[in-house]
């Protein structure tokens, strides 16, 4: 079963060209003109064991918000499409991901009930010229479209840039646990029949 899609937005703002394969080997080819967001699209991409590509551009003279958002928005998509109906998926995922002083975890639930619960205070309003409240924007965007329910909480740290990375981190592996396979679920891992 081929778990892989390919999608297109393109709106006044922005136009990205995105594909992504669950079942990949870690794989990314990533230009979205947020040199931030490429890095930490390929983290997500390497522990998730995905395969993505990226290739947005959009009104980044403005900001990076429009392209981050909109990319969150197709990912979210692309991984909802690629998942058809779900059949014997895990759909919970669950990992904690340490990088040096910082401790992230993120909780997934594939339920088709969009929901993102973020407990994070970053210290620094940007990491480079990536204003990290974007952080927030990125992952709702990619909850909703997904129609997944996404806890993230970020236990401690105090550099900005290793807590977004250990979120990424931990986002990639609790998604690859939530999408695997599981040979003992028959059908769609729900009592209502149906996610």
């Amino acid at each position: 079963m081929e778990r892989y899609t390919k999608l297109e937005r393109k709106t006044n703002e922005t136009q990205i060209s995105l594909s992504l394969d669950i079942d990949g080997e870690g794989k990314s080819e990533l230009e979205t003109g947020v040199p931030f967001m490429s890095h930490m699209l390929d983290l997500f991409t390497k522990h998730g064991q995905f395969n993505l590509t990226v290739d947005a551009k959009g009104d980044i003279e403005v900001d990076d918000h429009h392209t981050t958002e909109d990319i969150g928005i197709v990912l979210g998509q692309a991984l909802r499409e690629a998942l058809g109906d779900k059949r014997g998926i895990k759909r919970y995922g669950n990992a904690f991901v340490p990088m040096d002083e910082a401790l992230a975890q993120v909780v997934v639930d594939l339920s088709n009930r969009p929901h993102l619960e973020m407990r994070a205070e970053f210290p620094s309003a940007k990491v480079g010229t990536f204003d990290t409240e974007l952080v927030h924007e990125f992952l709702w965007k990619l909850a909703l479209e997904a129609r997944m329910n996404l806890h993230v909480i970020v236990h401690y740290g105090h550099n900005t840039h290793h807590m977004i990375e250990a979120v990424f981190k931990a986002l990639g592996r609790a998604l690859d646990e939530a999408t695997t396979i599981d040979p003992r679920i028959k059908g769609v891992p729900s009592t209502k029949g149906m996610l």
